[in-house]
């Protein structure tokens, strides 16, 4: 959705196929709404269904998720085995104390080593699934694929319990991506486009701005940005031929909520340059570093999901040196969130959920064309949870001497995101909405039968 677009929010329309002015009626059918038309579609439509109660006393009321792209290995970051020879560390072979007694993570991360009373660290991940497709699809679902439905990821059902259907007031939409979709699936599955998340492009690392998408156009000042509304204004014929449509006006609130985000309060969310210098170098002033706090800008002014897709962890070769420059962007990005979130009040209230779809093979590959790479690894890897009602200072499972299989205390992906909707204070047993009005529930009930490890109770 370009900044181009904007002009065009009720203007006439020229289409060849019409030989002239398109009609209002097809107009409105093809809901040619400009920049509006991604608020107008995140909307609940006339007569949609509210959502159910949430079951209890929700404990999150947000979700930031750390998606690493790729899939990181576990033994080089939080889940380290530094006895276990050259050919499973490489020379990532050494291990630093965490401020809790007893956990021990990757060298490369000493500020997360800080903040290890702050999360916890699922050592015992595990689903079997060695293509990137299929396992980004089982984790960020936390289903099964092979059934003939596609389902939504955990973001788009935070974003119908928890969004518009919900109540939902915000200008900006529930579920935005920092900064494109990772590309694996349809996150909203059979639920529709309305679920579907708003990446914002551009780089909140740039030098000089946040580009965001049909918000922030590069170079045009808000003065031009107003100049170019007034023009809309002054060629509305649409509006002036039929200002009492309920369509039409459904469009002008619409083009007020588009503009209100652009030039209003709510678009400074996107503004970095609003926050302190000091505080932008400790995160770092990479992509991955200003995303993090992007998203924590984003939940504060009550975006209730919003996913950071961190691209780079598919290291099947010269995964060494990757690691040395990616490990340290990653610490003081992730580690700076969760102090800067804990300092604000915001954790609390506020899941953080780091990890991809598997990890990598722990024994390295030095033989070409490898050269000392890691390769997919689905049988075994870790996630790190944190706040929203997830205790910190815990390991839940563990791994064999090589980190090669679940040595206790299995967790399979649907298992956590159970245990995260609930503390959303979405009920796992309600239904989503389907095209074919099919019974499909939030998350697999036990007529399903699932292996499971059972809920993470000993962590929330």
């Amino acid at each position: 959705m370009s900044a181009n677009r904007c002009e065009s929010l009720v203007m006439p329309v020229r289409h060849s196929g019409f030989g002239g002015s398109m009609p209002r009626r097809e107009l409105l059918r093809r809901g040619l709404f400009g920049a509006a038309g991604l608020w107008l579609a995140g909307r609940p439509a006339p007569g949609a269904a509210a959502v159910p109660a949430a079951a209890g006393t929700a404990k999150a009321k947000a979700v930031i998720q750390i998606w690493m792209w790729g899939g990181p290995c576990h033994i080089d970051t939080f889940d380290p085995k530094p006895d276990a020879g050259r050919d499973y560390c490489g020379d990532l072979d050494k291990a630093i104390e965490t401020n809790v007694g007893g956990v021990r993570v990757n060298e490369n991360l000493p500020i997360l080593a800080k903040q290890a009373h702050r999360y916890s660290i699922i050592r015992s991940m595990t689903h079997g699934v060695n293509a990137h497709e299929t396992a980004s699809y089982i984790v960020q679902t936390g289903r099964k694929s092979g059934d003939g439905l596609v389902y939504p990821c955990v973001g788009a059902v935070v974003a119908r319990f928890k969004g518009y259907d919900a109540g939902y007031k915000g200008l900006i939409p529930p579920y935005v991506v920092l900064t494109k979709p990772q590309g694996r699936f349809s996150e909203a599955g059979f639920m529709g486009s309305r679920y579907k998340p708003f990446a914002t492009g551009g780089d909140p690392g740039s030098k000089t701005r946040f580009v965001v998408e049909g918000v922030v156009a590069e170079g045009i000042t808000e003065e031009r940005q107003r100049a170019r509304r007034e023009l809309l204004h002054t060629m509305d014929l649409l509006g002036a031929a039929a200002p009492q449509d309920p369509r039409v006006e459904a469009m002008g609130r619409t083009e007020k909520e588009a503009y209100d985000l652009i030039l209003g309060n709510a678009g400074k969310v996107f503004d970095l340059a609003e926050e302190k210098d000091d505080l932008r170098d400790r995160y770092g002033r990479s992509t991955f570093g200003q995303s993090c706090l992007m998203a924590r800008r984003l939940v504060e002014s009550g975006v209730p999901y919003v996913t950071i897709n961190y691209n780079g962890w598919d290291t099947h070769k010269q995964h060494f040196p990757s690691m040395r420059r990616m490990l340290p962007d990653l610490d003081k990005g992730f580690g700076t969130l969760l102090d800067d979130l804990a300092q604000r009040g915001l954790l609390d209230s506020t899941i953080v959920w780091w990890g991809g779809e598997f990890g990598r093979t722990p024994k390295v590959q030095w033989e070409p064309p490898w050269n000392g790479g890691r390769n997919h690894f689905g049988r075994v890897f870790s996630v790190v949870v944190a706040g929203g009602g997830f205790k910190g200072g815990q390991v839940v499972g563990a791994t064999d001497k090589t980190g090669e299989t679940v040595k206790d205390r299995p967790v399979y992906p649907w298992d956590l995101t159970s245990t995260m909707y609930n503390l959303l204070g979405i009920d796992p047993g309600a239904t989503l909405p389907h095209p074919q009005n099919r019974v499909v529930h939030v998350a697999p009930s036990a007529a399903e039968k699932y292996e499971s490890g059972g809920p993470l109770t000993e962590i929330v």
